[in-house]
């Protein structure tokens, strides 16, 4: 999915020339996998998350913004929750990812289970657990979660160009969704997740000034938004949290952020450009005019995403941070 509140990664080209393909898995995963060896799983992680939630309601944002993160560059091992280490520089630290937080959520419901039902429930099942649980909790769809995912061992900092950058156009956001085996539906309601959560100013500033030769403003952006934005994150920006918010709902899932892409609102380059495009500007028309029909697709959507690259001879981390 277009990633969540990221920095801008440079040079588009050189993305686009060392994109990976993460293929679907060939791995069997059920709705019931944890039925017998740790039926209170669901329970613990739902309660550790929304209990976070209460205490930060930025919590949602970033949980769901960290299952597309991990699934899109290895598919969803747990990679993107590895530390750091001596010899090798992993996921979290790449440009892209340096923003993610809330690591500390899948940390504590990973304890509980470890106390509950030791070596049984992987890093990767927890984060797309988390990932329904707080969209539900923020008033979208609920779906049935398939696990049984193990973890991976390997996590790259150098592999996180693959994800796709809030400067992408149409066309290669739909590369970058097609090499994970996702069509343009999933795109656009993927996309959707962005009712949810904020952006810093290093990943639109780009549209506020100098644009191109001809325009010193992003012309696909409503002008009031960016005169806004432009307060916002002034030239030279000392406040490195400074940013705006996806949508003017954005505690809230549900399809506003559809809506605001039609009054030329989207926050990111990547989401207005989806407005612009024949090839997804239909699927934006339909979600923003029936809501139901996108908390459909977009929990399908999620289905499919978290099949993506699932792997059969990873472990069962006994911390998340680190391999076993």
């Amino acid at each position: 999915m277009a990633n969540f509140s990221p920095k801008t990664v440079p040079c588009l080209t050189v993305l686009l020339m060392f994109t990976i393909i993460v293929p679907q898995s060939k791995a069997s995963l059920n709705a019931n996998y944890y039925s017998q060896t740790c039926p209170q799983a669901e329970k613990i992680i739902r309660e550790t998350v929304y209990s976070a939630s209460i205490h930060d309601p930025k919590v949602p944002a970033r949980l769901l913004r960290l299952f597309f993160h991990d699934c899109f560059i290895r598919g969803c091992d747990a990679s993107v929750l590895l530390d750091s280490t001596v010899g090798n520089q992993a996921e979290k630290d790449g440009p892209p990812n340096i923003s993610l937080a809330s690591f500390y959520v899948i940390d504590d419901a990973k304890a509980k289970l470890e106390a509950t039902c030791p070596k049984t429930v992987t890093c990767a099942d927890i984060v797309a657990i988390a990932a329904r649980d707080v969209v539900t909790i923020s008033g979208g769809p609920y779906w049935n979660v398939l696990k049984g995912r193990k973890d991976g061992r390997v996590s790259k900092a150098s592999e996180t160009i693959n994800l796709p950058a809030p400067t992408f156009n149409v066309s290669q956001l739909i590369q970058s969704f097609g090499n994970r085996g996702l069509g343009l539906k999933d795109l656009v309601a993927l996309s959707g997740g962005h009712t949810l959560g904020f952006s810093h100013c290093s990943s639109f500033e780009s549209r506020l000034r100098n644009f191109s030769a001809l325009h010193d403003i992003d012309p696909s952006m409503n002008i009031e938004l960016a005169q806004e934005l432009r307060k916002k994150c002034p030239k030279p920006n000392k406040d490195k949290n400074a940013g705006d918010f996806f949508d003017s709902t954005s505690s809230t899932f549900d399809n506003n952020y559809f809506n605001q892409l039609l009054a030329g609102k989207g926050v990111f380059g990547s989401d207005q450009a989806l407005v612009g495009d024949n090839r997804t500007r239909w699927n934006v028309e339909s979600f923003a005019k029936d809501q139901n029909l996108f908390f459909r697709e977009f929990a399908a959507s999620m289905v499919k995403l978290g099949n993506v690259g699932v792997i059969e001879d990873g472990e069962v981390r006994i911390k998340c941070r680190v391999v076993n």
